[in-house]
Formats: structure tokens, C-alpha cells, sequence
């Protein structure tokens, strides 16, 4: 959640580590007091206040007393703003180049490199202990809070509560405001500096509560896990969750490649040494590892830059379950450690597809007999094989990316009798 997966929200995102759903337009009114929102075509049957005491049983089942409750909940009102920020995620309404391009700028390559040099023992710790490439936690460190100097203003509670109340993946977001309960109950950090993102990501490492309760850690060794304001405890606890997430010691997250011509595009995972064999080469020019599979990504489609990408960028892609940020977090990464640029340029008006289309994508996929994981809008592995194979038997090159020409062919085919 980002994790939504700010830290375990996969929002796409994000995220887990960061956050995830399937979302219908929502409209609100605003009052000087209150707001009301609605779901087209659903009735609100409660005012936001009875749906706040309704979660009132299911937060004493799980132990928190009738204190906490009332003093979180206290005066609590609908926040506008969230449910705006759900559709303005800058992963996904921008090209992925133009979002790469800014988000590993030469400020944050910079001062990464400064605060290696500075955090140098407390990473080489983190290192040790959970296997974690000090580099990476450094990227998602820059990319969720500016390396901690961007605040969080929006209180947890209050947002949390307003996109389940909204049914905005309500049972996601209703375990969350249940999760800052039990975080408030254990003293972590008091009511009032219940702070975090739209989505209830807190802290310098952005992590939702439910993420907060399972993988932060006291790295300091002063008896708190504190992700607001003790570096050691921040840069440790992302790198826990990103051991929790399968983040596999010593091996690389992947290389920018280029592939030989007449490759086949429809091949997408083999093992390093198999992709050699192919003519697959690393763009700087290094020798591609001996060990470990890797599966081949064009992010965006063949005429850009394509990547072998291992275990250890879906661990990246848990904390927020979105290709442009794991690309964004690991070439930061790997500029912070004196790496080259990308060398392929980037397409200029490769737009991501909306969430709303990603998921109408894959639920066509499915009615068409493809095997989908979700539908909650998130673009795997798995996913991207189905169009290629959708591209292939059009005739197209089935490079796997899920563009608009993708979704109204989908559309036009008859779907699988079962």
C-alpha cells in the first residue's frame, strides 16, 4: 500500500503494495456541512452516519472498545475529494514514457544518490537482514513521499470510511477504517496525527493499515514502528514488505533489452539463458545473468522499450500493482546507482486505457475463454498472453499490450459458448 498498492494498495493500484477494484462513475453533491454521495442505480439506504455506527459491531468483535471507536469516528464527515482522486492516479493518465520521464527526474537521482551515502549503514542493515536491494527501497521511498517531505493531509479515518460508505470497493476500504482502529487502539500514533494519502496510505512509506499492521517494523530498535518520522523504521518496513512479497536475495529486477529482428513476439517467458540463446541482448551492453527466469514486457507495445522483468518486479509491482510505477521505482533504482537512461525511446501517445476499459477488457478476455485473475482493472502477466494471442490470430504483432484497437476488436468478436 501502497502498497492501491500504496503499500499494499494496489490501485491499480497499489499498490499492495498498494490497492484494487472494479468502479462505476460517482457523482456528488456538496453542502456547507455535508455531502451526499450515490452510486447510479444503487440506493444509499443510510445516512453516513448510520453507516459509521453500523461498523461499530463488527470493530468490538475485533477488540476495539467503544473509546477508540468514538474517538475516531467523532464528527466525521464525507470527504468530496476522495472519490475525484480515484480517477487522477498519475500511473494512469499519462504515457508511461512521459510518466517515467518525470518521476525519475535528476532531483530525485540526485538526492537518491546523497541519501545512499548518508543512510549508508542503516541500508547495509536493511540489506542483511531482509535481502532487499537498498536501491530499490530508496526509489519507492522517493516516489511515495519526496524521500519523506511530502505530507499527508487527508485524515485516514475520514477517507477510508467515504469510499466504503460510497461503495467504492466497499469491503476493501471497510477492512481499512476496521485497520486504523486496531493501529489507533496500539498506540501507534495518536487520533489527530491520523494522516495518509486518499486511499488511507500513511506515513513516509505510504502504507495502508491493514499493510502498517503486517509489515512495519521497529528498525531502530526504539520500541515503535514508526513510518511518520524514524528513517531506519521507514526504510526497513519497505523493505519487509517487499521480502513478505517474494523479493528473492541476489537476483536483479530486470534489464531494458533489445530483441534480434524476426523475434517472435509471441514468446514471453523463458529463462535468462534461454533469452540469450534467442539473441535477446541487455540494452548497456552487460552479459544477461546465467540464472533465474525472466519474462519479456513491452510496456508500451513493440515500438517501445522492452524489458526482461524477474520475480522481484512483481514484488515491486505489490506495492503498487502497476507497471509504470514498478518501471518508475527499479529505473530510479538503477539510475541512483550510476545506471544508464533508458536507451529505446518511449512512444509519445501511448495513453494507458482507462480502468473502467481495462476491466470491460477483461471480462471480454473471459466471455471470449481467456483464464483472468481479476477483474479489478490490473494488467498481469497472464493477461497480456491473452492478447497476444488475440493479436496473433488477427494477424497483428503480439506484443501484449492492452491498447484501444485491443478492446474494440475484443468487442466485436463472438464470445465462447461454455
Amino acid at each position: 500500500m501502497r502498497a492501491l498498492n500504496h503499500g499494499g494498495l494496489m490501485i491499480e493500484p497499489g499498490a499492495t503494495a498498494r490497492h484494487r477494484r472494479a468502479i462505476w462513475p460517482i457523482p456528488m453533491a456538496a453542502c456547507a456541512f455535508a455531502v451526499a454521495l450515490s452510486v447510479p442505480g444503487m440506493a444509499q439506504p443510510q445516512s453516513f452516519g448510520a453507516y459509521i455506527e453500523s461498523l461499530w459491531p463488527q470493530a468490538r468483535a475485533g477488540g476495539i472498545s467503544r473509546t477508540t471507536f468514538d474517538s475516531a469516528t467523532s464528527g466525521l464527515s464525507p470527504d468530496a475529494e476522495v472519490l475525484s482522486l480515484t480517477r487522477r492516479q498519475p500511473e494512469y493518465i499519462r504515457p508511461l514514457g512521459a510518466y517515467i520521464g518525470t518521476t525519475v527526474s535528476a532531483s530525485r537521482i540526485s538526492r537518491g544518490a546523497q541519501l545512499a551515502k548518508t543512510w549508508s549503514d542503516t541500508l547495509g542493515q536493511v540489506e542483511k537482514r531482509f535481502g532487499v536491494d537498498r536501491f530499490v527501497v530508496l526509489g519507492i521511498w522517493a516516489i511515495e513521499t519526496e524521500f519523506g517531505k511530502v505530507p499527508s493531509r487527508k485524515d485516514v479515518f475520514r477517507s477510508t470510511a467515504t469510499l466504503a460508505y460510497a461503495r467504492y470497493r466497499d469491503t476493501f476500504f471497510r477492512d481499512e477504517f476496521l485497520a486504523a482502529l486496531h493501529v489507533m487502539q496500539e498506540g501507534h500514533i495518536p487520533r489527530q496525527k491520523m494522516r495518509g494519502s486518499w486511499a488511507g496510505a500513511m506515513g513516509q512509506a505510504q502504507f495502508i493499515p491493514s499493510s502498517f499492521l503486517k509489515y512495519a517494523v521497529d528498525f531502530s530498535g526504539d520500541g515503535q514502528r514508526d513510518i511518520w518520522t524514524t528513517v531506519p523504521d521507514v526504510l526497513g518496513s519497505i523493505a519487509n514488505y517487499l521480502a513478505k512479497s517474494g523479493w528473492e536475495r541476489g537476483m536483479p529486477w530486470g534489464f531494458e533489452v533489445m530483441v534480434p529482428n524476426g523475434f517472435d513476439y509471441r514468446r514471453s517467458r523463458a529463462s535468462f539463458a534461454e533469452w540469450k540463446r534467442l539473441g535477446v541482448k541487455r540494452a548497456d551492453g552487460q552479459p544477461l545473468p546465467e540464472r533465474h527466469d525472466a519474462v519479456m514486457l513491452f510496456p508500451s507495445g513493440a515500438d517501445g522499450p522492452a524489458f526482461l522483468v524477474t520475480g522481484n518486479y512483481l514484488a515491486i509491482k505489490a506495492y503498487n500493482n502497476s507497471d509504470a510505477y514498478a518501471l518508475a521505482v527499479a529505473h530510479l533504482a538503477d539510475r541512483m546507482r550510476g545506471g544508464k537512461a533508458i536507451v529505446t525511446p518511449w512512444p509519445a501517445n501511448d495513453l494507458p486505457l482507462s480502468r473502467d476499459n481495462r476491466i470491460v477488457l477483461q471480462r471480454r478476455l473471459s466471455e471470449l475463454g481467456y483464464t483472468v485473475n481479476n477483474f479489478q482493472g490490473q494488467i498481469d502477466f497472464d493477461l497480456r498472453d491473452a492478447i497476444r494471442d488475440v493479436q496473433a490470430k488477427a494477424g497483428w504483432r503480439a506484443d501484449g499490450n492492452p491498447t484501444e484497437q485491443i478492446l474494440k476488436h475484443v468487442l466485436s468478436l463472438p464470445a465462447v459458448r461454455r
